[in-house]
């Protein structure tokens, strides 16, 4: 092969590489150019990788033709189905006409997605700017939030992830995943979503957002100079183990919020979209409109596509040129507008909350059934579990990683997640049906029951 002469003048092993990986041989040696070829802080799932070659609606299947279910869409990306003919169909037309301009140009996809998306937000006067990745989104929220509070001061919350930037790094409080504590920002972290590990985890929904409400205002009398811009918050938190809080927890908060003029930032970028099934924003659990939203991942069911809604007073702030290269993009913009359609023209959000029932039953059960699962938690088809020693609450990643490779030998393909990488977790396709859900639950049982 081209690269052989390359991979073994390097210090990779590519005996290692191949006794690694012992499915099909190109596999192998993609492995191993993937190993030399990307950084060490990259690494595939499983013990033996898996080389996705093809998709087909909630199915992929890898170069030697064996079959997956996926309730991982790529980290939440594919949304409504590998290879959806109408999204397909819709970048392929896209692709024909011209792939890229810039928002320097006017753009028929791209504003028509940001009308369809200002209009859905919720948000009052509402603006759009396009980005190519959540974590870009939020960095421009951030950009607008401290622009227009004149403050550099954050509130986020503890267990929270919000991107890879350095901006987005300084609110993420999440320790696997944070990578420098250098920043301009002033953050403060609060008591959040993650009940299961809180000081108030003895309290009922009402008193644990009632203690959360106080933990918050006390932070701000005692860590901030009074100006603070914006509180940024996931509405269910994503790398974080899906930690879901009551309904009208960030009502409360806001309240506490609005008494001080700060902006509250809604991270929408694994809970938009109809995905919690109850709501088409996981904001609206808890009776509010934020000030901003940020959106991403599903939006385009795998293409790059991402961005901020903002009320116009807020993003006009920004009075100089600013633009994002890619954001607006005309065949990410045409492969977000057909996404967003379908899952309207279907109905999507009521199959994510008739769906997830099910599946959510199927998971209670399994968690009852099993020692080491000390909760099921999500809503809709955004589910996880939670993985500790038996009978205990002290964490324990070795058997969410068990369980990762145990799902795959039942080919069904999971993702993992956690402040300790112990929890599973699920998100299948939004037009998933009862008998993928069912295949899925019979997948994890059998899982499970492999694990000693």
């Amino acid at each position: 092969m081209i690269y052989a002469a390359a991979i073994s003048s390097t210090k990779i092993s590519t005996v290692k590489i191949l006794n690694e990986c012992k499915g099909h041989p190109m596999s192998a040696e993609l492995l191993a150019r993937y190993r030399q070829a990307l950084p060490s802080f990259l690494n595939p799932y499983y013990a033996e990788p898996i080389q996705i070659e093809r998709g087909d609606g909630s199915y992929v299947y890898d170069v030697d033709d064996n079959r997956y279910l996926d309730f991982f869409g790529g980290v939440l990306t594919t949304m409504i189905g590998h290879n959806n003919s109408e999204v397909r169909e819709a970048i392929q037309a896209q692709a024909g006409k011209v792939m890229h301009t810039s928002s320097l140009y006017l753009s028929e996809p791209m504003i028509a997605l940001a009308e369809k998306i200002a209009a859905l937000s919720g948000i009052p006067d509402a603006r759009v700017f396009l980005t190519p990745s959540g974590t870009e989104a939020n960095d421009a929220a951030l950009l607008f939030a401290t622009s227009y509070r004149k403050s550099n001061q954050i509130l986020a919350m503890r267990n929270s992830y919000h991107g890879r930037s350095h901006s987005t790094q300084a609110i993420t409080s999440h320790a696997s995943w944070s990578s420098t504590s250098n920043s301009g920002l002033k953050v403060t972290f609060v008591q959040g979503p993650y009940k299961l590990r809180s000081p108030f985890a003895s309290l009922d929904d009402d008193a644990y957002t009632s203690a959360c409400v106080d933990d918050l205002s006390q932070l701000l009398m005692m860590t901030s100079t009074g100006d603070v811009a914006a509180m940024i918050a996931e509405p269910i938190q994503g790398v974080g183990g899906f930690a879901t809080p009551p309904d009208g927890f960030f009502g409360a908060m806001k309240k506490e919020l609005d008494n001080r003029n700060i902006l509250f930032i809604s991270d929408e970028v694994q809970t938009g979209w109809g995905r919690t099934g109850d709501h088409f924003w996981g904001y609206q659990a808890h009776g509010i409109v934020p000030d901003m939203l940020t959106f991403a991942k599903g939006v385009g069911n795998g293409v790059t596509l991402a961005g901020v809604v903002a009320r116009a007073d807020i993003m006009d702030t920004i009075d100089v040129l600013n633009f994002s290269t890619f954001g607006g993009n005309p065949l990410s913009s045409a492969g977000g507008l057909a996404t967003i359609n379908y899952v309207l023209d279907n109905d999507l959000q009521t199959n994510a909350k008739v769906m997830g029932d099910r599946f959510r039953a199927g998971l209670d059960q399994l968690a009852a059934d099993t020692p080491w699962i000390a909760e099921a938690r999500g809503k809709g088809l955004m589910q996880a579990f939670e993985t500790v020693a038996p009978d205990g609450l002290e964490p324990a990643p070795q058997y969410a990683g068990e369980m990762l490779e145990a799902a795959k030998a039942q080919k069904l393909l999971v993702g993992k997640g956690g402040l300790y990488g112990n929890v599973v977790r699920m998100a299948p396709m939004l037009n998933v049906t009862a008998d993928e859900i069912d295949e899925g639950l019979d997948a994890l049982r059998d899982a499970a029951a492999s694990i000693a």
